[in-house]
Parts: structure tokens; sequence; C-alpha cells
């Protein structure tokens, strides 16, 4: 039962430690600005797919290619921080979900209906 909560709670280790590090560490302009909002791990924790949402979305895919180039200076900012048998490799992935959110709330708002009057 352990084993199944293990790439959860190192998932939240890693992520916390991700957005530190990006933060403060990273140097790339390119990267702008970003938040990372969640860490999915492999079941033996070698492989991480790291959502992150971007402020503009008109730079996402450069910002996803700088992030993508610092994978290994985070990697190896991870392993000196965190006390892992194995540091997950990182691939980062658009999250998506916020702008879905939205788009679900402006079609849901757009054809609600009016102030129909209740027939009696």
């Amino acid at each position: 039962m352990a084993s199944k909560k293990r790439p959860g709670q190192v998932g939240d280790l890693v992520r916390a430690e991700l957005a530190t590090l990006i933060q403060r560490e990273v140097r790339d302009p390119k990267v702008g600005f970003v938040t990372i909002t969640g860490v999915k791990l492999s079941p033996d924790l070698r492989h991480a797919r790291v959502y992150v949402s971007v402020l503009e979305e008109e730079r996402e895919a450069e910002s996803l290619e700088a992030l993508q180039r610092a994978a290994g200076f985070l990697r190896r900012e991870l392993a000196a921080r965190l006390q892992l048998k194995n540091v997950p490799a990182l691939v980062f992935h658009a999250d998506l979900s916020l702008r879905q959110g939205a788009r679900i709330e402006e079609l849901l708002s757009r054809d609600s209906p009016t102030d129909q009057p209740e027939d009696k």
C-alpha cells in the first residue's frame, strides 16, 4: 500500500523544489513566468512529467523549450537537495486544464438560459 503513495509523495517534493529552483536559480529569460501545476511520476520514480502553466500563452512553446534545456541542471540540483535513490528524468508539458476550464465556463455562460418565465 505504501508503494502506491510513494510516487505522489515524491511528486509533491519534486514540484516544490522545482518551483523554487526555477524561480531562484534558472537564469534563462526565455523561461518566462511559469507555474509548476503538477508532477506525475512513474511507479519506479525514474521518470517525471512536469506540468507547467505559462502566464503568456504566446510564449508557451518557447518557455517549454527553455525548461527542457534546463532539465539537466534542474535534475542535478534536485539530486543535491532531495535524498532519493534515483532522481527522475524531467519532461515538461503544458498544463492546459486552466485554459480548458475557462473555455468551458465561457461556453456554459454563453449558452445558459436567461430568466425564463415558469409555466404555471
